[in-house]
């Protein structure tokens, strides 16, 4: 567990690692520099939690590494301070890593949100199990608090979390892994996965484009043929990543930023052509559309 000023919510997501019914597991709780109460409710468990605390606030992805160094355990799962896992995510998660090419292991979740809207995470985004570099390369689709991985595939794969990443980190390493490494998956939702404007994702949208060209230009690195071979699935991930900038540049009022970055998908994406035009549209009606946008997309289960 990662934690930067999340006392709002820790102590749920806290209690729900100590409800699991699998016996065998220990919690490494670093602490990124919190200012708030957090530490004060890490630190009043047991000592199946481990309280660790950095001197300074660093980027999450070097903080999740953090974590990881202090991890004693076979199989590493993670959760954040804002999310919940299901009382027997690790019961039935674990009995997959028997097969000696599973790598990683995930399952479905419930999105929620604070007027309790909730649906299936899996009800929105695709899934797939065994070999997925394709896929995961096309169309990320794992759900942070679902995952579990293998720590010798964790550590085969040489860099952990990238910290040049500040809201990609774990698609960066995951699709790394997925390139070795098989998937499995559990179909029942087994954590739940909690939407509001605060977390990084939604406030720092702006960077999604950015951080998708860097992980492109990492897998070209490392596979020197990968626009070859991955050429249609990197085109995709670069088409879906500019659209998430151009959604982000929409709801937050930037409709020149929209308009750029749908425009050269309007013949390939029907979704592109909408911002398209939307961004067009005169300031007494976009501004009304903006806000109506912004509260479904907050509130969307």
């Amino acid at each position: 567990m990662n934690c930067f000023n999340g006392q709002r919510y820790l102590r749920e997501a806290i209690d729900s690692v100590y409800a699991q019914s699998y016996p065998d597991w220990e919690i490494v709780f670093f602490d990124n520099a919190s200012t708030d109460d957090s530490a004060v409710i890490a630190r009043s468990y047991d000592d199946r939690l481990r309280y660790f605390k950095g001197d300074r606030t660093v980027p999450l992805g070097a903080a999740r590494n953090c974590a990881i160094e202090q991890a004693r355990g076979e199989f590493i799962a993670f959760l954040d301070c804002d999310d919940r896992w299901s009382a027997k995510k690790l019961e039935r998660q674990i009995p997959l890593f028997r097969d000696s090419q599973i790598g990683i292991v995930y399952s479905d979740a419930v999105v929620f949100n604070q007027d309790g809207d909730r649906s299936r995470f899996y009800d929105r985004m695709p899934s797939s199990t065994g070999e997925c570099f394709r896929q995961l390369l096309k169309e990320y689709f794992l759900c942070m608090p679902t995952v579990m991985i293998r720590r010798t595939a964790l550590d085969e794969v040489g860099e952990w979390f990238d910290p040049r990443f500040e809201i990609s980190e774990e698609a960066d390493l995951f699709i790394r892994l997925a390139r070795r490494w098989s998937l499995a998956m559990v179909k029942e939702p087994l954590a739940e996965y909690r939407v509001h404007a605060q977390s990084s994702t939604w406030s720092r949208g702006h960077l999604v484009a950015e951080e998708a060209e860097l992980l492109l230009s990492k897998l070209k690195s490392a596979t020197p043929d990968f626009w070859e071979r991955f050429g249609d699935e990197a085109e995709y991930f670069r088409m879906t990543s500019r659209l998430r900038k151009a959604s982000y540049c929409f709801r937050t009022g930037d409709s020149r930023g929209a308009r750029n970055c749908a425009f050269p998908y309007a013949l390939k994406s029907r979704y592109a052509l909408m911002l398209l035009v939307a961004s067009f549209l005169p300031e007494a009606v976009i501004h009304p559309l903006q806000k109506w946008y912004l509260r479904k997309r907050v509130t969307a289960s």
